[in-house]
């Protein structure tokens, strides 16, 4: 399964979902597959994914909230899982898309590529997470998330793929359409499932 296809899957799975994407390919691909106001595409934040979307789900705990992060950034704030899974917002999912590379910057492995298992660092940490290999797999896992009372990661390991577009780089409006996106949560909603 690639990135991308990960990405066309998760999104078709969205309703009315805040989602927060990792700069680089996660962004990308989100872009690609549905373009929307409640997508934030992070800009010059490596690492600091998963902290926004938590800051998310805790202000808005009736919103659902995904952040779409990539290995080599959330190694670089590894420590954003021990804070997630203190706070454990049950509406709070976290995607890993895991291959195994620093993608965005050339290629250059990642500690993921050399063993290392984010699935079991956020296990560790107290979150519910598994690791996935396959989009059944994945389907699965964001399933269990929908039905999850906490936070959730799913490390879903990918192929890389070529991005093919990009999302608008105006910060400004980004934040302006996203805050107005999700002022239009609906409460009592949860996770990705349909």
């Amino acid at each position: 399964m690639t990135r991308r296809e990960a990405t066309g899957r998760l999104v078709a799975r969205l309703r009315d979902h805040a989602v927060v994407a990792s700069l680089g390919h996660p962004a990308y691909d989100l872009f690609l597959a549905g373009d929307r106001p409640a997508n934030f595409y992070t800009w010059g934040s490596m690492g600091l994914t998963s902290s926004i979307a938590l800051g998310i789900a805790l202000a808005r705990p009736d919103c659902p909230v995904v952040a779409l992060d990539g290995d080599g950034s959330l190694l670089m704030n590894l420590g954003s899982l021990a804070t997630i899974g203190a706070c454990s917002p049950a509406n709070l999912l976290v995607v890993v898309w895991d291959n195994e590379q620093y993608g965005t910057t050339g290629g250059q492995p990642t500690a993921t590529s050399l063993g290392a298992d984010l699935a079991a660092a956020a296990r560790a940490m107290g979150l519910d997470a598994t690791a996935v290999t396959t989009a059944e797999q994945f389907d699965r896992a964001l399933d269990r998330a929908d039905e999850s009372r906490r936070a959730t990661v799913i490390v879903a390991k990918v192929e890389e793929s070529i991005p093919g577009g990009r999302p608008p780089l105006d910060c400004v409006f980004i934040k302006q359409r996203f805050m107005a996106a999700i002022g239009a949560c609906e409460p009592g909603t949860r996770g990705a499932g349909a």
